[in-house]
């Protein structure tokens, strides 16, 4: 998730845990349990492409890491505020709880956590939020602001601050809700028009839980369509992407091209460039405006050139910049209204 998000989760966390006892200090260094996995970034310079995908939401969001580094910080709080009524095991359980949801509301996302590195690299996934969500945050962060401004030993705090946990996980149980009615329009779609599908992936759109998209993954490609909670009937329109593999040839084995198809769990398209290169569009993401009419700009696609023998890879800049009157339209496709050419 985005890292104000990422910061209220954190701080409530920490207040829940020993508000009481330390009050706002509590909040803060929930905040800061919050970000210290998103740290991982401040590596990004010294990796390559596909280092630094393999590298993103991995140790830092492991299990492992919040096992070792929660000791850690414990103790250096316990030093720092000796004469706090906390305690080493109240600081023990912020920063190990703060690590933990991190992970785990990392993993209702799109790209996934590594959460049980080394053992595996697998990115577990539950596609089940966007990103950024301000249905799930705003309300959370109201709730989490208006609790700092009561005092530690006021229970309205604690009341205000476990509302919020509680509005914020009722919001997370609606995305899984509506990802299931949402899938359920996708098979029984996907069934009349007689594509057979190996499996698929279904995931909201920017900024809600209402309009999901799909890819579901065939022999020789993938088909992408569109639905929201709020379409008037079920007959989606899919688009086909062929994975065109044989393209990889010339560029197999290698072990950082292996690790680049692993990341995207399969759900990629090969397009050929001009001179010794390739383009490989990672299908987990989709295309930004796919809904609109003549398809859309996908999100994350990685280029891979062969020079003097060598692989070299770069992610190829996403700068689709909406039109005027794009987020009206995105709007009306949110609420089921389509028009001619809208998928």
């Amino acid at each position: 998730m985005d890292s104000l998000t990422q910061i209220v989760l954190g701080a409530a966390v920490g207040e829940a845990v020993c508000g009481k006892r330390a009050g706002n200090k509590a909040m803060v260094w929930g905040a800061v349990a919050g970000t210290i996995p998103d740290l991982d970034i401040l590596a990004n310079p010294w990796l390559g492409v596909v280092e630094e995908l393999s590298w993103h939401r991995s140790l830092t969001h492991s299990l492992l890491f919040a096992f070792l580094a929660s000791p850690a910080f414990a103790l250096l709080l316990r030093k720092l505020y000796p004469q706090s009524p906390a305690t080493y095991r109240d600081w023990l359980l912020l920063f190990f709880l703060g690590f933990v949801t991190h992970s785990l509301l990392d993993c209702c996302t799109t790209w996934g956590t590594q959460i049980l590195w080394p053992f595996s690299r697998k990115g577990i996934a539950f596609y089940n939020v966007f990103v950024i969500d301000p249905f799930y945050t705003v309300p959370f962060l109201i709730f989490l602001i208006w609790a700092s401004t009561k005092s530690r030993l006021d229970p309205a705090r604690k009341k205000l601050n476990t509302l919020g946990l509680l509005v914020s996980s009722a919001y997370l149980l609606f995305t899984f809700i509506a990802k299931h009615y949402a899938n359920q329009a996708f098979e029984e779609s996907l069934s009349k028009q007689g594509i057979q599908y190996q499996e698929y992936i279904s995931k909201p759109t920017p900024f809600n839980a209402i309009l999901w998209a799909v890819t579901a993954k065939t022999d020789e490609g993938y088909y992408n369509g569109f639905y929201s909670l709020l379409d008037k009937d079920r007959n989606i329109e899919y688009v086909f992407f062929p994975r065109q593999q044989e393209l990889l040839v010339p560029y197999t084995p290698h072990p950082k091209l292996e690790r680049l198809l692993e990341i995207t769990k399969g759900y990629y398209a090969v397009e050929q460039q001009e001179g010794d290169s390739i383009l490989i569009h990672d299908l987990r993401f989709g295309e930004f405006n796919g809904w609109q009419e003549n398809n859309g700009e996908f999100v994350f696609s990685y280029t891979v050139s062969k020079e003097n023998g060598e692989l070299n890879f770069s992610q190829k800049e996403f700068n689709y910049r909406p039109e005027k009157g794009y987020f009206k339209a995105y709007l009306n496709r949110i609420a089921g209204h389509r028009i001619a050419g809208q998928r």
